[in-house]
């Protein structure tokens, strides 16, 4: 900036403002050229500068993409390595793929419509499948009995609640943390008559809760080697004798009330052992 005023808050200002120097006239035609000069060179500089910051914004961007689609690899790569080993642990007594897909997505279905936010949701569905990862230490004997059990049997029988709970505990990983509430508690009872420590009520947290409407609904639902595959009707019937008693019963209205979309997913995820 040119001016013939020798004010220093008009200096000031000009410089604030964006001008690279104050010149005053009178001025000599050197000062001029070397002010011109270092005006040009700081330009030159900010112009490199930006684009040097734009750069490292886009390689920061590109690496940021990268990291996410890693993430989210590992984190596919992470589920279908917990719906495998569920699988693997349920293998045993002819209890399907499809099973633990139904069982996880009625769980998803019914944490949401109990009101959790998504993130819950997802971990709650992640989760579920290794509800019974216990049964890899219940003997076949027992695991396969098309019968009744004896009541040492049934005993046994309940252990898989413990072991999958030791299985799984000791992580600091949330998902396994979660795993393993579910494992541990999804045959608790309502009223307290449950397994394997007798929780009642609200006692019980919610995920098991969630895990014991959304694994005997399907099971009921589902051929097994003790039983025939129910209708679904008379599935709802015979869990709704238990309201309140193996049940939550709000949970449980809550899971009838929304049949269409329990429906959809039997229908997406369905197998030959369901009926209708």
């Amino acid at each position: 900036m040119v001016t013939g005023l020798d004010d220093p808050q008009l200096a000031n200002i000009a410089l604030k403002t964006g001008a690279y120097g104050y010149i005053i006239k009178p001025f000599e035609c050197n000062e001029v050229l070397i002010d011109v000069a270092n005006a040009l060179r700081r330009r030159r500089l900010e112009i490199e500068n930006r684009a040097h910051r734009d750069e490292l914004e886009q390689m920061v961007l590109q690496r940021t993409e990268s990291l996410r689609h890693a993430l989210k690899g590992l984190e596919l790569a992470a589920e279908e390595t917990i719906r495998r080993l569920a699988i693997a642990a349920e293998f045993r007594d002819d209890e399907t793929a499809r099973h633990i897909q139904r069982m996880s997505m009625y769980c998803a279905l019914l944490a949401r419509l109990s009101g959790l936010d998504h993130a819950r949701c997802e971990l709650i569905r992640i989760a579920s499948p290794m509800h019974d990862i216990g049964k890899i230490g219940t003997p076949d004997n027992i695991l396969l009995k098309p019968g009744k059990f004896t009541p040492e049997e049934f005993k046994v029988m309940t252990r898989h609640t413990d072991i999958g709970h030791r299985i799984l505990l000791g992580s600091d990983a949330e998902l396994l943390k979660l795993a393993a509430t579910i494992a541990w508690t999804h045959h608790e009872s309502f009223d307290g008559t449950g397994y394997p420590r007798g929780l009642a009520g609200a006692a019980i947290p919610l995920e098991g809760r969630i895990a014991a409407i959304a694994d005997a609904f399907d099971a009921l639902t589902s051929k097994r080697v003790y039983k025939p595959a129910y209708p679904v009707a008379q599935a709802v019937d015979l869990m709704q004798s238990h309201r309140g008693k193996q049940f939550d019963p709000a949970l449980l209205d809550t899971f009838f009330g929304s049949m269409s979309q329990v429906t959809a997913i039997r229908n997406q995820y369905a197998d030959s052992q369901v009926t209708s």
